[in-house]
């Protein structure tokens, strides 16, 4: 038995995305600890159901603040000295880097990576300040990096991204994602009336949402009947929207936007398909719950966001940034709904295939020698 500390920058993201996993952990006889931020009595109480003790760090998940994230490793260095695990898992970019080198630091014997996504940060941009942050960000991911002896991907364009930042005798893996708990996300029928498109997940502009509503713009001009939703939350992120941004975007009345919904099956239940028309994932949970609740899919032909579908057979595939082909896809639905419902069905086949949950999550622990 080993005792193992999952690292996550936000406590809710180990019930929401790692639940499966921390399960199968326990399952097998391990001593699991998460840490995070922000871990509330719900959260505390939901991971103590699972056999899942928590302990609380101080991390800041969005932006770059030396003074903070040095204190955030400082911090995880006495956590992890306290706790004594045998095993350091991090996901998500700073629990990556900084719990790495944390590990390191407090004489923790195995540490290991789970790359859930390449994020904002990494992936750079047009302006001075965006490619600084980029290129700090890669300098900090190869430091964290060579501290663990396990890197695990999500995709294997991520994978081949990074190697160079890998040492050779490190061992590397590529799983599906984090699954999905097909019972919780059960297949549910289609729902009668006009098609509803629905965007789900943080409001980020590297999500596509812009994409998005100028696609539904387009859509609506031609198929009034057409319905258009937004689901997701502002978040921390630089990237994401703002109030006033979110208010700009809805305010012609083409797209309604639902709030965030801490149960996102009510919103996939009353919709036709899920549109994500990312730049880049690891692979994208909203997805893969949409096709467990059996419907269609149209995302982008992006690192992540590709692996998810075949194009054609189980989801429509589109360019990145091309919201005329996005509206192209979303009308071929809306014109031909027997295509809509042979992608959902296929859709749904290939999530019982490839990404329970369970199954992903056996070949995390593989992975990690657990």
């Amino acid at each position: 038995m080993a005792r193992v500390a999952v690292i996550g920058g936000w406590a809710p993201s180990l019930i929401k995305f790692r639940g499966p996993l921390l399960a199968a952990m326990v399952a097998r006889g391990h001593d699991v600890i998460g840490m995070a931020a922000d871990g509330d009595a719900v959260t505390r109480d939901r991971l103590a159901a699972l056999g899942v003790g928590f302990a609380p760090i101080e991390l800041q998940r969005a932006g770059l603040d030396p003074r903070a994230d040095a204190k955030a490793i400082a911090g995880l260095v006495r956590s992890l000295r306290r706790l004594r695990p045998d095993v350091v898992l991090g996901y998500t970019i700073k629990p990556v880097i900084y719990g790495s080198v944390a590990a390191r630091l407090a004489g923790v014997p195995r540490r290991a990576a789970m790359i859930t996504g390449m994020g904002s940060a990494l992936m750079g941009r047009a302006t001075a300040k965006q490619r600084l942050v980029a290129a700090t960000a890669r300098t900090l991911y190869r430091i964290g990096l060579a501290q663990c002896q396990t890197v695990i991907f999500q995709n294997t364009d991520d994978r081949d991204e990074l190697a160079p930042m890998i040492r050779r005798a490190t061992h590397v893996a590529v799983v599906r994602g984090s699954g999905v708990d097909l019972a919780h996300y059960a297949r549910r029928d289609l729902p009668a009336g006009p098609p509803v498109f629905v965007f789900l997940g943080r409001l980020l502009r590297d999500k596509g949402i812009h994409e998005f509503v100028a696609a539904a713009r387009q859509v609506k001009a031609r198929s009034p009947a057409a319905r258009f939703r937004i689901a997701g939350w502002i978040d921390p992120n630089p990237e994401s929207l703002g109030q006033s941004e979110l208010d700009a975007l809805i305010a012609d009345g083409t797209i309604e936007y639902v709030g965030a919904p801490d149960d996102v099956r009510p919103v996939l239940a009353a919709a036709h398909a899920l549109v994500l028309p990312s730049y880049r994932e690891g692979t994208p949970r909203s997805v893969l719950e949409a096709m467990s609740m059996g419907r269609a899919v149209i995302t982008t032909n992006a690192p992540g966001c590709r692996d998810t579908v075949v194009d054609g057979e189980s989801g429509t595939l589109v360019p990145v940034r091309d919201a005329a082909a996005l509206a192209a896809a979303m009308q071929a639905l809306v014109d031909d709904p027997a295509r809509l419902a042979r992608l959902a069905a296929a859709g749904h086949a290939r999530a019982v295939d490839l990404y329970d949950a369970d199954r992903v999550a056996a070949s995390v622990l593989d992975a990690l020698g657990l």
